[in-house]
């Protein structure tokens, strides 16, 4: 609806009886542009549209070179237009990215550009025979509490891929290694039996990496996937036919069950989760497959590997989160940072964390055991909690340093006390000051070097500009002296002049007689 049409339409609605506020919400405007609208009257209004037809943009001087690059270059995006704009026209064009947005697409729709794309192409994979595969992924939501706060909450979903019959479990804290196996456990229980393959995406809790398609799994996933003979497989990363039923999966118990949803507390959310699969998540007839997938599941529940005997082992592992560790060897954890002793990324892919009582932070070495760092769990989010011992002992390469440069000294023993109070006032740049002295002493001569050190000394200067000013200094004062000292060795007497002229004395005459001459001349 363009300006005029708003203006007809509200004055319409407003004949009708319908409030300010009221014509506000029916257009989908605020209130203000409403209230602006009736400031004109139908002649100003008409004056008005018909100026912002003929108003000269900010970019128009810059039309011709923008239609160029959209003719060229068609899926040409508008945030590339503005940068290509800024690298020509930085000094003389100030204009905001929206701005920038609506110019273009003013001209796509006006000199019909198409904006091309280049989109996937997709193509349809035959449904798993019964039995044979599960798809598995986790998602998060944000709810409102009855006290109208917000929680997170996480889940985990499984979703037989022939009948697309469904099992969920959440938690309010994040997922951990034990959690992941419990919640299978569960699964294995919902299906009634085990499947032949489970199907993942890359998720640390259950796969360290993927080496060539051998999987390297936590420790912990190890051992239970050995234990009820699981044939796991990882999906490639943006690989959406591979794991495209359980994405659909997590949309639909993101905006089907948990959207709008009041949180109480998580024993009572799971009962409302199970509840939900069997009246909907599973009763709903499927989009696809057209079929109820709970009636599938009948049959299909007879292909599936019957779970034997109980896990006892569940209960005997720590209760720990894996975590990558970045290159800078941190660990991330509720947005924040947390440091790692130096060399800990070359040395492990994975760390597991535990959060205790206290709120500090455990990590340990993911196959030892081995605690490798202990911080504590600070109230805000986006910081670095770094311990001191985690940090590069630097004091070990500036001695040596200090030490190269001393020698280079003759006395080096006042080298080394001058260099050490340099360390005192410098801390931070005492590796530029040193990198300085040590360019000194390789471009000139001990002689100066020991003068200039003596005078830095005497003069209380300890900064390595003032030691290279000191040099040069000295250096000019040399120069000057040899320039002297040249010049009176090669003095010679005048020896084209008689010595009678050179101790000739000239005669000198009474001031009186030129005052006489001076009176003469102002009588006549």
């Amino acid at each position: 609806m363009d300006k005029w049409e708003m203006y007809m339409e509200i004055q319409q609605l407003l004949k009708k009886g319908f409030s300010k506020s009221k014509v506000a919400d029916k257009l989908g405007v605020s209130r203000a542009t409403v209230y602006r609208h009736l400031k004109r009257s139908p002649s100003e209004m008409a004056e008005w549209v018909e100026s912002l037809q003929t108003r000269k943009k900010k970019l128009d001087p810059y039309k011709e070179l923008i239609l160029n690059w959209l003719r060229e270059h068609p899926d040409l995006s508008a945030a590339q237009v503005e940068d290509w704009l800024m690298e020509r026209y930085k000094e003389q064009l100030e204009v905001g990215e929206s701005t920038v947005r609506a110019y273009v697409r003013e001209l796509r729709v006006e000199y019909k550009i198409a904006k091309e794309s280049s989109p996937r192409d997709y193509e349809a994979i035959p449904d798993s025979p019964m039995g044979e595969q599960v798809q598995v992924d986790f998602g998060h939501t944000k709810q409102k509490t009855s006290d109208n706060k917000e929680v997170k909450l996480n889940f985990i979903a499984f979703v037989l891929s022939n009948s697309r019959y469904k099992y969920k479990e959440w938690l309010d804290r994040p997922f951990t290694t034990q959690d992941v196996i419990q919640a299978h456990e569960n699964a294995f229980q919902w299906f009634c039996g085990i499947p032949g393959e489970l199907v993942y995406d890359q998720d640390s809790l259950i796969v360290v990496s993927e080496n060539g398609g051998d999987l390297i799994l936590t420790k912990e996933f190890q051992h239970y996937k050995q234990t009820r003979n699981l044939n796991l497989r990882v999906c490639r990363k943006a690989d959406p036919e591979s794991k495209g039923k359980i994405e659909n999966v997590v949309g639909f118990i993101k905006y089907n069950f948990a959207k709008y949803r009041v949180f109480n507390n998580i024993d009572s959310w799971n009962e409302q989760g199970w509840e939900w699969l069997n009246r909907t998540g599973n009763r709903k007839i499927h989009n696809t497959t057209k079929k109820r997938p709970v009636e599938v599941f009948s049959l299909e529940k007879q292909h599936l590997r019957p779970v034997s005997g109980n896990i006892n082992f569940l209960n005997n592992h720590e209760n720990s989160i894996t975590r990558s560790i970045h290159k800078d060897n941190t660990i991330r954890y509720l947005s924040n940072r947390y440091s790692l002793p130096l060399g800990t990324f070359h040395k492990h892919e994975m760390v597991s964390i535990k959060e205790t009582k206290d709120r500090e932070l455990l990590i340990y070495n993911s196959e030892t055991g081995e605690l490798l760092a202990k911080h504590q769990i600070p109230d805000g989010k986006g910081q670095l909690i770094k311990d001191r011992k985690h940090t590069r002992d630097r004091s070990k390469g500036i001695d040596t340093f200090i030490d190269t440069v001393a020698k280079r000294f003759e006395e080096t023993e006042t080298a080394y006390d001058y260099l050490n109070k340099l360390r005192e006032k410098y801390p931070r740049y005492i590796r530029d000051q040193l990198q300085m002295i040590l360019k000194e002493t390789k471009q000139n001569n001990e002689q100066i070097l020991t003068a200039a050190l003596s005078e830095c000394i005497k003069r209380n200067l300890y900064s390595a500009t003032d030691f290279s000013d000191i040099i040069l200094y000295l250096k000019r004062q040399r120069q000057v002296h040899d320039t002297t000292n040249d010049k009176a060795e090669t003095v010679s007497p005048l020896n084209s002049i008689s010595g009678w002229i050179i101790e000739t004395e000239a005669q000198k005459r009474n001031v009186d007689a030129y005052t006489v001459l001076l009176e003469e001349g102002d009588q006549s």
